[in-house]
């Protein structure tokens, strides 16, 4: 069904800042000069202000500024003492990383469906895969809601287990006011470009109430040494002995995110209309599913960092719309359990419905703050076409 892209049609790529950049440059140019000025370029002035405003901004009493998301989890979960002979229990649907950084900490990833609304862990199958190896959880919050943090918390205290969230995409998501990231032991935060809050190329940040945790990812993220911020966060000086990495954080990312935190909650509130634009336009077509709300029983916000829809038929959906100059990315097309890398955990198709299901159906629309009502409407059209046989 896959058709020429009329001439007169602006694309809609499936991400695009460019319209930020250029509003947002002034002051991030401000930015800048002062790390040049200060010709210090990685872990400088410009991080430790980004930490303070983090803390500030979702309550932890600690921040620990990292170069990508993925670093920020390894290094959490070695801060949490998992290591090799360890198991985390992980959900199968979600971004490699998830499961690689357990891998990356020696210890072994024990894989679990999730729930079909949220796509978030199912509370009940961790405390079916609880054994007496299993260290820690990893909830992952993806797309636009939180894991349901009060029945994983309650699993993870009877069952005697550390709680560690992948809350890479949840930069302004609260659940019973606390932000996501700080439910348990610690979280972490992904600042690639095109998250909720992203920089210029890949930074992440550790957030914890821990001091413990928090020392220990600022002395493994600058090769076991001890920094300048680790000094002041609690003074936990036998943490030093701790053979770490080089993930410090770039000066320019930093100054890109210390730019951007201040219209955070713009962007949030923009992407919020976007999805009821989504919303709207999509009501009428039976092939489409779009993204619900759970209610957990606690006070809780959504933040669209993506706008996910299980549709029929997504593989033909997503070329049709490439040919209509529309992106789209399918979220996630192989999950964790099927990979081959983990074969040797010994999984097969059928032993995780509700992941292969949702990885087979799940495709992510354009949503990022410039894109526009009439950039909405004409993918909610395609869409509509695409179902209808493509007539125009």
């Amino acid at each position: 069904m896959a058709q020429e892209r009329p001439a007169d049609r602006e694309d809609v790529p499936f991400f695009d800042g460019s319209a930020s950049f250029e509003r947002e440059w002034p002051d991030l140019e401000r930015h800048l000069n002062e790390v040049f000025d200060a010709s210090k370029y990685s872990h400088g002035i410009k991080t430790e202000q980004l930490e303070e405003e983090i803390r500030r901004f979702t309550g932890a009493r600690y921040a620990v500024a990292m170069n990508s998301g993925t670093d920020a989890l390894i290094l959490l979960l070695r801060a949490a003492g998992i290591g090799p002979g360890d198991e985390v229990v992980v959900p199968c649907y979600s971004f490699f990383a998830t499961a690689s950084s357990v891998c990356h900490a020696g210890a072994r990833p024990v894989f679990v469906d999730v729930e079909p609304e949220t796509y978030a862990i199912d509370p009940a199958a961790i405390k079916a895969a609880v054994t007496g190896r299993t260290r820690a959880v990893m909830p992952v919050h993806l797309f636009n809601q939180m894991a349901d943090m009060p029945a994983i918390n309650a699993v993870a205290a009877e069952a005697g287990i550390a709680v560690v969230e992948d809350s890479a995409e949840a930069i302004a998501m609260f659940q019973g006011g606390v932000h996501a990231g700080l439910h348990g032991l610690g979280g972490v935060l992904s600042f690639f470009p095109t998250k909720t809050l992203g920089a210029i190329g890949d930074a992440g940040m550790v957030i914890t109430d821990d001091a413990l945790v928090a020392d220990r990812c600022a002395v493994l993220r600058h090769h076991g040494r001890m920094g300048t911020t680790v000094g002041r966060i609690s003074g936990i000086s036998n943490a030093a002995s701790i053979s770490g990495t080089n993930s410090k954080t770039d000066e320019v990312q930093a100054a890109a995110l210390l730019t951007r935190l201040p219209r955070l909650a713009r962007a949030v509130a923009r992407r919020a209309e976007l999805a009821r634009l989504y919303d709207e336009g999509l009501a009428g077509i039976s092939e489409v599913r779009r993204p619900s709300l759970v209610d957990r029983g606690v006070a809780a916000n959504p933040v669209w960092y993506v706008y996910l829809v299980e549709a029929q038929r997504r593989d033909e959906l997503a070329a049709f719309l490439a040919a209509e100059g529309i992106g789209t990315e399918a979220y996630y097309p192989r999950p964790l359990h099927l990979q081959p890398c983990f074969a040797d955990l010994g999984h097969r198709p059928g032993d995780f419905p509700v992941a292969e299901a949702a990885a087979d159906r799940a495709l992510a629309l354009p949503l990022y703050p410039d894109l526009t009502a009439d950039q909405v409407d004409r993918v909610c059209r395609a869409v509509e076409r695409f179902y209808a046989g493509g007539a125009r």
